[in-house]
């Protein structure tokens, strides 16, 4: 079964990297009709990356590094800024 695809491009500088999900899938995960493919793969980013660091520093055997440490304060706080909600309140997940 055949389905539209979209490709995004992720860029950092000369570095690029391109991303191929089905259509469908982004409309499903659209919160409103106005949100654009590329905001709505920028939320799913955001919420993979933060739910990543977040499980580094509470969920990994032994102590984390304060690197770390920091790295998932910052990163929850740029979530919060994007989503205008912190990471515990948008999941239910707080410690």
């Amino acid at each position: 079964m055949a389905t539209d695809t979209v490709t995004l491009t992720i860029e950092d500088g000369e570095e690029t990297d391109e991303l191929t999900v089905p259509s469908e899938l982004v409309d499903i995960l659209r919160e409103s009709p106005d949100e654009t493919d590329p905001q709505v793969v920028g939320d799913i980013a955001m919420f993979g990356m933060t739910q990543r660091i977040h499980s580094a520093v509470h969920h990994a055997q032994g102590e984390p590094d304060e690197q770390i440490v920091a790295l998932e304060e910052e990163t929850s706080e740029l979530f919060e800024e994007r989503f205008g909600q912190s990471f515990a309140e948008l999941t239910g997940h707080d410690h």
